[in-house]
């Protein structure tokens, strides 16, 4: 008869791609002696948390290289305007992600939904003039290089596997259709702040009533700290803040005050991004529905 704690070990196996799970099994062996306790334990702990995140970002991290590759590299005469390389690159990372199964076909279905959000909204935002790109090459949709559309599929891709990898579990989270709601909401506004009033504050003020119950659990190896979910994705938005500076420098991009030379995007970027984190958050649960945290025993029986 299956217990609890092997039923979870075995949904936790069947969550992770063929990679993923050589991958853990590998990784377990390579800990199986490691000690429970102390700072060498706790190290442990931080070093795996950081193999996992670096492994949920290989996606995002790829695209960010090949943009960085092509402004440092990319010759000026080139035949196939630069970006025309960067589009065909991104197809290429993301054929190999799904080839080499770093990545499920569940997975896909949520990142190109968000591609095709991102690309709908870099369409109308570049219109307006909230930003833009280098004027050469033939893949784009008016005026909007296609590869812009795989930068959001990047955060597609860290939100989905960010919850497998790391068994996320969440007490009093909000009811779903709610979530929706504020989701709606936001992305609704990125689109009519421009003609009527803009809502961002009243929708910050808005996520923050609704998630403020909220933790979230995630499971590293033996461990399985928690935090508020909030502050989650306030440092989600940082690091997206920081690889958008990169980007920018690398010219994938400008805004209007960069067309003189380039610096610092301004902070206050962290607030759309931190918005456009509830849009991301909430189209992840449409495939993995949030769930509470495992028990003891079934983290223990995932982690042996």
């Amino acid at each position: 008869m299956t217990g609890p704690s092997q039923r979870g070990a075995r949904e936790d196996a069947r969550q992770l791609t063929a990679v993923e799970l050589a991958l853990d099994r590998g990784a377990h062996r390579l800990l199986a002696g490691a000690s429970e306790r102390g700072i060498r334990a706790g190290f442990i702990e931080f070093l795996v948390f950081g193999a996992k995140q670096a492994w949920a970002c290989i996606f995002g991290a790829a695209l960010l290289a090949a943009i960085v590759a092509a402004r440092l590299w990319y010759p000026d005469d080139a035949a196939l305007a630069r970006n025309d390389a960067l589009t065909i690159a991104a197809v290429v990372i993301q054929v190999v992600m799904v080839a080499t199964r770093l990545e499920s076909g569940r997975e896909l279905w949520v990142i190109v939904l968000f591609h095709l959000t991102g690309t709908v909204m870099e369409i109308f935002k570049t219109d307006v003039g909230s930003w833009s790109y280098d004027g050469d090459g033939v893949l784009r949709i008016a005026g909007v290089p296609l590869f812009t559309g795989f930068m959001y599929a990047a955060v597609g891709s860290y939100m989905v596997r960010v919850y497998r990898l790391f068994d996320l579990g969440f007490t009093r989270y909000p009811r779903r259709w709610l979530t929706v709601v504020v989701a709606v909401a936001i992305y609704a506004n990125f689109f009519t702040h421009h003609f009527i009033v803009d809502l961002r504050w009243v929708l910050v003020a808005a996520v923050v009533v609704v998630w403020w119950p909220t933790v979230m659990h995630f499971r590293v190896w033996r461990r399985t700290p928690r935090m508020p979910v909030l502050v989650s994705f306030v440092l989600v938005a940082l690091f997206i803040w920081f690889a958008e500076n990169i980007a920018t420098w690398a010219g994938a991009w400008l805004y209007p005050d960069q067309l003189d030379g380039w610096h610092l995007v301004s902070p206050s970027k962290l607030v759309s991004w931190f918005l456009l984190m509830i849009i991301s958050v909430v189209l992840v649960t449409l495939v993995y529905p949030p769930r509470p945290p495992r028990s003891s025993s079934d983290n223990s029986a995932a982690s042996s």
